[in-house]
């Protein structure tokens, strides 16, 4: 049995949680001191945390793939924590859960105002930000919600690049961004409540490690927007087929058929993006696929996908996919090659 004393970690949950989010973050916190001794010297030691699940109303219920989660408290039981955590909940990338949670979400509130750390993991984020909490701060959130976050959340700083973000932990807020980002919280709280010592074991036991890459050379481009100007739509069908043409911007301008400035206009509303910084995320995702699959050189792929200075295709696929093209090859081959025979 945990300490008492031992600092308290609540995992908040839903229906709508993942079980791999949920019982990974259980199965490490909960052996942080126990496993590791017992491995290195056949002696189980004591539980560092005192973690425990926690839901609305407290009763079993089905999560994500028909899982069962058995709550060890209701809300209204956890009065105060170190720390909580609110694991992913699943909601669509364009549909914001508004008024979904009406009962975690006070509950939030009510904790981080008695003093406990608030985090999450993913789509955590966006109870987070029904909540008030990360209005006027940085947030990380899984990059897939970026648009969601500018269309419904404005107050909130959306770094979608981050994989940890931690700009407002004296404020008591910390966030991560994709599923297994979790990982990396993980290791951060071990080490602020436990020390560095107890989370260097635990990285040892669980064979994990941190993203150290951020989450840009995982992120796709986001299409969705809004279908209602259908100018708009044609222009985009049209550079899906016409990425690599010279002066895109202007050639799409023309297809629409509008003023330039009223096509500059209509396509941001749309889309969320200006026009060049939508060709440049088109040419860049054709980049990958190509990367990622093919053994083309790397100035053939930059040619091919409409950029004749090698300099420029590297700069702006960097800044765009956070890693150089020749290390996002390697990054993606060798995760195909692990399938390979050998």
């Amino acid at each position: 049995m945990p300490d008492e004393k031992a600092p308290l970690i609540a995992l908040l949950v839903t229906p709508e949680t993942s079980p791999s989010v949920l019982y990974g973050l259980y199965d490490v916190l909960y052996s942080v001191g126990v496993v590791y001794p017992d491995m290195t010297v056949g002696e189980p030691g004591a539980e560092a945390l005192n973690v425990k699940i926690a839901a609305a109303g407290g009763r079993p219920f089905r999560c994500i793939g028909n899982i069962l989660v058995e709550p060890h408290a209701s809300l209204e039981d956890v009065v105060e924590a170190d720390a909580v955590i609110v694991c992913d909940m699943y909601t669509p990338i364009n549909v914001p859960p508004k008024g979904k949670y009406p009962e975690e979400v006070a509950w939030l509130r009510k904790i981080h105002e008695r003093g406990a750390l608030v985090c999450s993991v993913c789509s955590g984020s966006v109870v987070l930000a029904e909540a008030g909490l990360l209005d006027g701060r940085d947030a990380a959130a899984h990059w897939a919600y970026k648009e969601l976050f500018s269309r419904h959340y404005p107050k909130v700083r959306l770094r979608s690049e981050l994989i940890l973000c931690r700009t407002s932990e004296a404020d008591g807020v910390v966030t991560a961004g994709g599923v297994a980002a979790w990982h990396d919280l993980v290791f951060y709280l071990i080490a602020r409540f436990c020390g560095r010592q107890k989370s260097i074991e635990t990285a040892k036991v669980f064979l994990l490690s941190g993203h150290e890459d951020g989450q840009l050379p995982y992120a796709m481009m986001n299409r969705c927007g809004t279908m209602d100007d259908q100018v708009v739509v044609g222009c985009q069908e049209w550079i899906a087929e016409n990425y690599n043409s010279q002066n895109p911007v202007e050639r799409m301008a023309e297809h629409s058929g509008l003023t330039p400035r009223t096509f500059l206009r209509r396509f941001k509303a749309a889309t969320g993006y200006a026009p060049l910084e939508y060709v440049q995320m088109v040419r860049v995702e054709e980049a990958k696929q190509m990367l990622e699959t093919d053994a083309v050189a790397i100035d053939d792929v930059g040619e091919t996908v409409g950029y004749d200075d090698p300099a420029s295709f590297r700069r702006i696929f960097k800044r765009l996919a956070g890693l150089t093209p020749a290390t996002y090859r390697r990054k993606f081959q060798r995760i195909a090659q692990i399938a390979e025979p050998v």
